[in-house]
This record gives C-alpha cells, sequence and structure tokens, in this order.
C-alpha cells in the first residue's frame, strides 16, 4: 500500500497524536554493550550515533541529553515522496515559536517537539488540519 501524496489531503488527515511519555536525543561513537530495546530512532553521522531514546533509557544508560521532547505522530500515512507536509506543519509551528525536529519513517511523519510545547504544538497541528496552511 502506498502512501498518500496529494498535500490537501495529507493535511485533512494527518491527526496528530502524542506518544506516552518524553523523549531525549544522545550521543554516542559505539553502540556496543547499549540495550537499545526501547530506542524509538538511530541515525549514523560523522560525529557520532544519535539516539532518540525514551528519557527513562537514557537515564539507565547514563547518557547525557540536553533535550527533553513530546513525540507527535501524524498518523496519516504519508508517501515518502510527498511534497509540502513537512514545510506546512513546520511553518505552522514556527508561527508559534515552536521548534520541531522531524523523523520520517515509513508510514507516518514523527515530530519531536520541546515537552513543554506539545499541548500547543498538538492545537497548531489540528488547527492547519481543520483549515489548511495559510
Amino acid at each position: 500500500m502506498s502512501g498518500e501524496t496529494n498535500l490537501a489531503q495529507l493535511l485533512r488527515t494527518m491527526q496528530p497524536i502524542r506518544q506516552p511519555g518524553t523523549y531525549v536525543f544522545c550521543t554516542v561513537a559505539s553502540l556496543s554493550g547499549l540495550d537499545l530495546t526501547n530506542c524509538v530512532g538511530m541515525f549514523r553521522e560523522a560525529e557520532g550515533i544519535t539516539l532518540i531514546l525514551p528519557r527513562a533509557t537514557a537515564d539507565q544508560l547514563a547518557l547525557s541529553y540536553s533535550y527533553v521532547a513530546a513525540w507527535l505522530t501524524l498518523t496519516v500515512h504519508s508517501a515518502l515522496e510527498a511534497v509540502g507536509l513537512t514545510a506546512a506543519f513546520a511553518q505552522a509551528l514556527t508561527r508559534h515559536h515552536i521548534s520541531c525536529n522531524v523523523v520520517a519513517g515509513y508510514y507516518h511523519d514523527h515530530i519531536f517537539v520541546a515537552e513543554t510545547d506539545a499541548d500547543t504544538a498538538l492545537e497548531v497541528l489540528g488547527q492547519l488540519a481543520a483549515t489548511g496552511p495559510e
């Protein structure tokens, strides 16, 4: 099943939800010896390996972090080749001074926002779904 590519349809049906818990971004030089059962994201960069983890997992592993986030998921099945969805929700969040860190999965887009901004971000995304981009 292929994902949705029509921007208007994506926006109308994105249905953002908040995943339970809080999440952090950490970096490690190696995965050796780490139990990453609860890891929700990983990306290898030249400087190290970025991990997205539940905060409790990072604390258990004694990993440092400076950003505590809420994880929002757009439940619409968006196609990886869809154009404009990220720009539309990023612009809407920007107007409310909310930073977002986006991860595109095969089925859904995932947005990490500061934990303190989560409720406002959900309201902004809900309004975007109801009215479309300004």
